[in-house]
């Protein structure tokens, strides 16, 4: 309960994730291809320049760190919410409450992050400015 709750209010204070809920506008696949890790990668994306929420989720009872993915901008990514929260009954591995993005590009993005994706866990993150 207290996870759906917790999406709920983040859907609800997060316009990127729900502005453009009709339409592709909103949307944009970062990795939908990785099959060998079972992680997939997509960005919600709002109606102003960098209000953009990237989505990670990790499909296996594997944990990933170091995980690479593209992001738009560089700069300091914050955790807006992770699955694996020792508060929603999870081990707690994360990010720390955020990563910073380094200027490899990946996934054609400009871009990059270097993350820790928990195991059978979504991740949600985005630019603090």
């Amino acid at each position: 309960m207290t996870l759906v709750a917790e999406l709920n209010r983040l859907y609800a204070e997060t316009r990127a994730l729900h502005v453009h809920d009709v339409g592709l506008a909103g949307f944009e696949w970062v990795d939908a291809d990785d099959n060998e890790n079972s992680v997939f990668s997509f960005l919600r994306k709002g109606d102003r320049p960098g209000d953009v929420v990237l989505c990670l989720f990790n499909c296996t009872p594997v944990p990933r760190h170091d995980y690479r993915v593209g992001v738009p901008v560089g700069g300091r990514w914050r955790e807006l919410l992770n699955t694996d929260a020792a508060v929603f009954g999870g081990s707690g591995m994360g990010n720390l409450g955020g990563v910073a993005a380094d200027h490899d590009s990946v996934h054609g993005r400009p871009a990059s992050l270097r993350v820790t994706l928990p195991p059978l866990a979504a991740v949600y993150l985005t630019p603090t400015g």
